[in-house]
């Protein structure tokens, strides 16, 4: 998993609230194996016209000065709906690599540390804010700093948010949960050495 520690990017407002995972990656892109080529289909109900080719000019993300965008702000309850993990993926594989909202559904948010996507929280003024900032100005760039735990941007403007410690590790040293149990390889090989050879007997 990637590392997340100091991210300087575009700004890409989706000023909608109880945004749900269907929304994010409709279900009828599922079938694939893989964690990668979701990206091509997020949001494609909304980012294609009915002939699920054409770009919708009035859709946020496909206006000027968003095409590049790596944090998305949000309205509240992102991520809501079923849980699948497709989700972040989709996010993921598009380019974003932070999504900045007033809350979200509590798996989604969990999703996301699992897949190397920070979920900042801020008050709902404040990501309005932002949003008005980016409307205004396509291209607006936000640093969003995980170590200090900031957000900021080039006109002064800064705000501090809250993560778990745990999760803020994780994330600084790019670990997933598997990457966090190989952390403690050389625990685990004593612990397999030291237990009774009959508790590694395979029972048909």
């Amino acid at each position: 998993m990637q590392p997340f520690t100091k991210l300087t990017g575009v700004a890409a407002p989706l000023d909608r609230a109880n945004v749900d995972t269907d929304q994010i990656i409709p279900k009828q892109f599922l079938k694939r194996i893989e964690r990668t080529g979701f990206g091509q289909f997020l949001f494609y109900d909304w980012r294609f016209l009915g002939d699920g080719r054409t770009p919708d000019p009035d859709f946020e993300l496909n206006q000027p000065g968003y095409e590049e965008a790596t944090i998305l702000l949000a309205g509240r309850n992102f991520g809501s709906g079923s849980s699948r993990e497709h989700a972040p993926w989709a996010l993921d594989d598009y380019g974003f690599r932070c999504v900045i909202a007033p809350s979200y559904a509590d798996i989604f948010y969990n999703n996301c540390f699992q897949n190397g996507l920070l979920p900042v929280v801020l008050p709902e003024e404040t990501v309005k804010e932002l949003m008005h900032k980016a409307q205004a100005n396509p291209g607006y760039q936000l640093t969003v700093d995980l170590p200090e735990q900031t957000v900021s941007d080039e006109d002064g403007f800064t705000v501090s948010f809250e993560i778990d410690p745990f999760r803020k590790l994780r994330l600084l040293n790019g670990l997933d949960d598997i990457g966090s149990t190989l952390q403690h390889t050389q625990e685990i090989d004593v612990f397999e050495t030291q237990r009774p050879h009959w508790m590694s007997r395979v029972i048909v």
